[in-house]
């Protein structure tokens, strides 16, 4: 048929083309991307996407296709289990990997357990993260405006975590169908503000495209032609329509859904039988379903599917079905049918789907339309709890909410649907909570009988919606009113204890939690025990007693509770105090553990997941491994466009700010539009003020820092390290005026059992703070070298850079110079180009002698195992030792320099050359330098100054420092 040479030629869509296929070349270069396409029904989206997907194949893309259906509000994630059924064979054994994705496919029976719908949901979404980033994937969805819930957070999730995969995810949809209160607008208008998102409106082709499109599908007469292009008006799926009725002798209908019903009409009786059977089904119908509902015998059947796949109506999908040729044919098919035939046909298929045990949504949408309310009622509790384990919270509150909708007009509920009503309603309003809708799950169990599990349930979502008074008030209601010695007591006092802890009935927390932590172990409320244990853990934590949080917190690790949230949090809690008293190697093993309970279970960007996957960075940065931590980083993508993504980029600004990346100013761009928010400022910019001091910005870095101390809770550990900060800019301006303030801030979060990290901070606060007055106190940096080095690595020798000019200032030119090569060989090993660079300026001041021995050969040429870059911060050891190579003795006057060549004094070509000394000493003459000064920062005595500068003026042939400075300027001395 003429419509099916359409495909073979793409009319008037060159340019759209181009735009999906720069997304597409993007996705393969290692920059992920996602396209919206829009448009009119019948414009033209999925011819687009068709040779896109041509294109994306002979590139090497596997490509995956799903269909959304009118049906599919119901059905979770129906588009992303069509694609994943029909994926390439080499895509099988990763889908496999990957149980919780397999649950989506035909004969998917392990739906896991009765867990939280939304931890399954994140359990999902990171499965399905993880396999797009096997290889290189095209996937399409389309038609979203029919797209549940489910599926839309899937493609937000998506569309913000997709970075350097190699992955392109296009969307489909109807604009015509986007009401004004159509879900998929916010989603759409959130998604188009993402700077990996590309927007394509398709708008109707012009007359001549249109003509060129009539004439590719056969048209040959132009009379013909011009009508239909009249009468399409830019739309090329009813122009197809118009010149299929002319060709087959019928008129042009003025209406396209006319139009369609005058392609159906010529069919035999048991062809339009069978066609609008087939659209009672939706968009596409199993062959032997769709024979079975028909009432036809075989012979009958075939003849009449015969009959309609030849006029273009449906076409073969698969091997066993059929599908409509274009959703608005199905949608014109279905609206003409009479209210009774479309009830008796909806009843039919309800009935053949319950023998072969069909899908609980579909089985509760047939039912819904076929007037039969107990069968709909009793689907509808199936599908909510199917929804759940599929990870689709959304769709299971909608089906438990329409289960309640039909309870008081069923005889005898309670036995069709499994349960009673309260406990329906809980789950109702679970799912609510899990779908991120608190207040919503909040009024469904303020309706509810004030029972005890009801109120622990009102009283834990209220805490999380920070109602703490309504919070408490109902946790006492739930302990009041459980039975003694019960889980639901258990649960009720570990809840309590919970809603306590911002309060000032703190006193109380550590009873209820003993008592809540007794019972549970007793009954074998696993949940309970491990929330008592973790709530127990952080008070003795805040009490000082950090052996005794580390016991329960390892206990609360150790133990499974059957719920993966729970399990990682205690996991988390324990790592982290670990690595706060500095235990480096411990902490690794049981953030490892984390990192991999997360992964195996999919949950690796869940809220637990990440902050495991950032501690684990954080110890392998403090511990001197940043080979891993750049690449942990780099997990944590650029672009952002979430205040909760920005907080993750952040996270990676570690390690590339010591190691002075040029990602840095990058990332930061990216984050600073979400600085409004308190943890984006703590996270980005206090590492924005360390890498503003390590680029010569001091009055930057300390207006990042006032902000950061703006942002934050005096009482919160992180004020010690920026006041430490704060105070390094300071001492950097020669200012004094704030400085007694820093030290203030940084002291006030101290608190009995804090951890090595806090103390070793605090330490550096309080030498930055004689720094900023003025002094070199040694003892004051060499406590703080002892207090990093708990296994500091980064920090222990940044602090011994300026413990080595405190000692040179204090005259101990040998103990300066121990300290300077102990902190160049770890700057060197680590990358860390800025310090590197500090220590090379402290090294060329203080002439201290040094070979290219002093740093590890790997590390000088870029390759050692701190160059995780191949090279980008190579130069480090190179520069440092370069720069002390060049400052000892002679080393102007003839020492051989890197490349073979005999180094030169810039001015080797005048009578009188001046040393490299001698050169530093007209550098800083230049700059207006007293002799005082100009000794102070050589470390050298003033009358050794006063002798260089006498030299300096005889040499050039000047008799004043002015006039040295200027000859300096003008024959390039400087």
């Amino acid at each position: 048929m003429g419509w099916q040479k359409a495909l073979n030629a793409l009319i008037g869509r060159s340019a759209e083309l181009t735009r999906l296929a720069a997304v597409l070349d993007s996705a393969a270069a290692g920059l992920a991307g996602v396209a919206l396409i829009g448009g009119d029904a019948g414009i033209g989206k999925t011819r687009l996407v068709t040779e896109l997907a041509e294109r994306a194949e002979a590139a090497g893309f596997a490509v995956l296709v799903g269909q959304c259906a009118e049906l599919g509000d119901a059905l979770p994630y129906l588009p992303l289990a069509d694609a994943l059924r029909g994926a390439p064979a080499e895509l099988r054994a990763e889908i496999e990997a990957r149980p919780i994705l397999g649950r989506l496919l035909p004969g998917g029976v392990d739906l896991g357990a009765e867990t939280a719908s939304a931890l399954t949901q994140q359990q999902l979404f990171g499965s399905m993260l993880g396999f797009l980033a096997t290889r290189p994937v095209l996937l399409i969805l389309e038609d979203l405006h029919w797209a549940d819930r489910s599926t839309r957070d899937l493609l937000v999730f998506l569309s913000r975590m997709l970075q350097t995969e190699r992955v392109c995810l296009v969307g489909t949809y109807r604009t015509d169908d986007l009401h004004r209160r159509h879900p998929l607008r916010r989603v759409l208008a959130e998604l188009k503000r993402l700077p990996s998102v590309t927007a394509v409106e398709l708008s109707p082709l012009g007359p001549d495209e249109m003509a060129d499109h009539l004439s590719e599908l056969g048209g040959t007469d132009p009379q013909v032609i011009s009508e239909v292009v009249d009468r399409a008006e830019g739309n090329p799926f009813y122009a197809e329509e118009l010149l299929e009725a002319v060709t087959d002798g019928c008129s042009m209908s003025d209406g396209l859904a006319d139009l369609l019903l005058s392609r159906v009409e010529p069919l035999s009786d048991a062809a339009q039988r069978v066609l609008r059977t087939a659209a009672v089904a939706g968009r596409r119908v199993d062959h032997a379903l769709l024979q079975e509902a028909s009432g036809l015998d075989d012979l009958a059947f075939e003849d009449a599917m015969r009959e309609i796949v030849s006029q273009g109506l449906l076409r073969p999908d698969g091997e066993y079905g059929y599908a409509f040729r274009h959703a608005l044919l199905q949608e014109v098919v279905y609206t003409d049918l009479l209210p009774g035939e479309r009830t008796r046909t909806h009843s039919e298929f309800a009935r053949l789907l319950t023998a072969r045990e069909g899908a609980a949504a579909e089985l509760a949408y047939h039912y819904l339309a076929g007037h039969d309310l107990a069968e709909a009622m009793s689907a509808s509790v199936e599908a909510g709890r199917r929804a759940e384990r599929l990870g689709a919270p959304a769709e299971a509150h909608r089906h438990f909410e329409q289960a309640l909708g039909l309870w008081d007009r069923v005889p005898d509920a309670e036995r069709r649907a499994g349960t009673d009503r309260v406990r329906l309603a809980m789950r109702t309003a679970a799912a609510a909570a899990d779908m991120g809708d608190n207040h919503r799950a909040i009024a469904q169990l303020r309706e509810l009988p004030p029972t005890a599990e009801t109120r622990e349930r009102l009283a834990y979502y209220l805490y999380d919606s920070d109602d703490v008074p309504a919070a408490v008030a109902a946790a006492e209601e739930a302990v009041a009113a459980a039975a003694p010695g019960t889980a639901v007591l258990a649960r009720a006092l570990a809840t309590l204890a919970r809603t306590l802890i911002p309060t000032a009935r703190d006193a109380e927390i550590g009873p209820l939690a003993e008592r809540a932590l007794e019972i549970a172990g007793d009954t074998g409320a696993r949940d309970a025990q491990k929330s008592a244990m973790i709530t127990l853990a952080s008070c003795a934590e805040y009490d000082g007693d950090p052996g005794r949080a580390g016991e329960l917190f390892g206990a609360a690790a150790a133990q499974e509770s059957g719920d993966l949230a729970v399990d990682l949090r205690a996991i988390f809690q324990h790592a982290r105090l670990t690595f706060e008293h500095g235990s480096m190697a411990e902490a690794a093993v049981i953030a490892e553990r984390g990192v991999r309970l997360a992964e195996d279970s999919g949950l690796s960007w869940s809220t637990f997941g990440t902050d495991l996957r950032f501690l684990q960075l954080l110890i392998h940065y403090t511990a001197g491994d940043w080979v891993r931590a750049r690449k942990e980083g780099s997990g944590f993508g650029v672009r952002v466009g979430t205040n909760h993504e920005a907080i993750l980029s952040s996270f990676a600004l570690y390690v590339e700010v010591a190691m002075g990346l040029p990602e840095v100013d990058e990332r930061l761009t990216w984050v600073r539009p979400f600085w409004s928010d308190s943890l984006v400022v703590y996270m980005s910019r206090a590492l924005a003020a360390e890498h503003a001091l390590w680029n010569g910005a001091p009055a930057l870095a300390l207006d990042h820092v006032t902000a950061v101390l703006d942002a934050l809770d005096p009482a919160y550990m992180g004020n010690i390290r920026i006041g430490a900060v704060g105070l390094w800019a300071l001492a950097e301006l020669g200012r004094t005026d704030g400085a007694d303030e820093l030290l203030a801030r940084a002291r006030g979060p101290v608190r009995p059992g804090m951890g090595a990290e806090g103390h070793a901070w605090l330490a550096r606060a309080e030498a930055e703070w004689h720094r900023a007055h003025g002094r070199a106190d040694v003892g004051a940096w060499r406590a703080a070298v002892e207090a990093f080095d708990y296994g500091f690595v980064y920090e222990t020798a940044r602090s011994r850079w300026r413990l080595a000019e405190a000692l040179l200032v204090s005259g101990d030119h040998a103990a300066a110079l121990e300290e300077w090569r102990r902190a160049v060989r770890v700057a060197a090993s680590l990358g860390a180009r800025p310090l590197g660079d500090a220590l090379a300026d402290l090294g060329r001041r203080a002439r201290f002698p040094a070979a290219e021995s002093e740093a590890p050969s790997g590390a000088a040429s870029g390759t050692g195992p701190g160059d995780a870059s191949g090279g980008a911060f190579g130069g480090v050891a190179g520069s440092v030792a370069g720069a002390a190579a060049g400052s000892g003795s002679g080393a102007a006057e003839g020492r051989e320099t890197r490349d073979g060549t005999r180094g030169r004094t810039p001015a080797g070509s005048r009578p009188g050359a001046l040393t490299g000394r001698e050169r530093e000493v007209l550098t800083l003459v230049a700059e207006g330098l007293a002799n005082r000064e100009i000794g102070e920062r050589l470390f050298i005595a003033q009358k050794t100054v006063s002798v260089h500068v006498s030299n300096i003026l005889g040499k050039l042939g000047v008799s004043s420092r002015t006039q040295a400075a200027a000859v300096a300027r003008r024959e390039g001395l400087l």
